[in-house]
């Protein structure tokens, strides 16, 4: 939920555009990897859902390739044996639960306005394009603040929006500290990082350098039962901003 894929044409450039040879790009909250497959050269995906990160290195690393479907019955299966293939049970516990969270429920094949869509099938595919692009990339898994960063290198965080709020799937931001977080990414920044967030709103020590008007699948911009378009925006430190 809440990727940037679609968004990447117009961030990137924003986030790349200083970078230097060699220069490490950071995502501590890489998710499903739809941005840093984008970014080529020296990249470190970190995500605290161990499973997902684990089915990422071994696709790359160890050629393991799901299976193109799994049943309802598979996905019970591995959703109560998690840890008997980790690296399956990521593939399986994010493109085989609808909306892509993480065992919400199972996708299956479902009619809709433009026909029968398998989305199992087309979440494989999906990947299965997006694998190659993310060879070289070092997997992590764990808490933000616990990973190791190569000095000076470029941050990208694309967090849990502050009060984002799902009534169909659950999702909510109630358990990530905001607070902390900021502090964090002051603290690296004054470590010589580089650092980009992407939220609805942000301290004024961090500057608006793209926005753009957009649906989401959350109550938008964190009123629960607000409407679904919200305003993305994408933020960089800048101390100098502080009246």
């Amino acid at each position: 939920m809440g990727s940037k894929a679609r968004f990447s044409k117009e961030i990137l450039p924003i986030i790349l555009k200083d970078r230097t040879a060699d220069q490490w790009y950071i995502e501590p909250f890489a998710g499903g990897c739809n941005l840093i497959c984008e970014v080529d050269g020296n990249r470190l995906a970190n995500d605290i859902n161990y499973y997902l990160m684990e089915y990422f290195l071994n696709a790359t690393q160890n050629n393991f390739t799901p299976k193109e479907n799994y049943t309802k019955d598979e996905y019970k299966f591995i959703q109560k044996n998690k840890d008997l293939k980790p690296f399956e049970t990521g593939y399986v516990g994010i493109c085989c639960s609808f909306g892509g969270k993480w065992f919400g429920r199972y996708a299956g094949v479902s009619q809709t306005k433009q026909g029968t869509r398998n989305y199992i099938t087309e979440a494989f595919r999906n990947v299965q394009k997006q694998i190659p692009k993310l060879k070289g990339v070092q997997f992590k898994s764990g808490d933000y603040r616990d990973l190791e960063i190569p000095n000076g290198s470029i941050i990208y965080c694309d967090i849990p929006y502050n009060g984002t709020y799902s009534e169909i799937e659950g999702y909510s931001s109630k358990d990530f500290n905001h607070s902390d977080f900021w502090d964090w990414c002051r603290q690296k920044a004054n470590q010589g990082h580089t650092i980009f967030v992407s939220e609805y709103e942000a301290p004024t020590d961090f500057e608006c350098v793209w926005q753009k008007e957009a649906k989401s699948s959350l109550s938008a911009n964190g009123v629960i039962g607000g409407n679904k378009v919200s305003v993305e925006k994408l933020f960089k430190f800048s101390p100098a901003n502080v009246q």
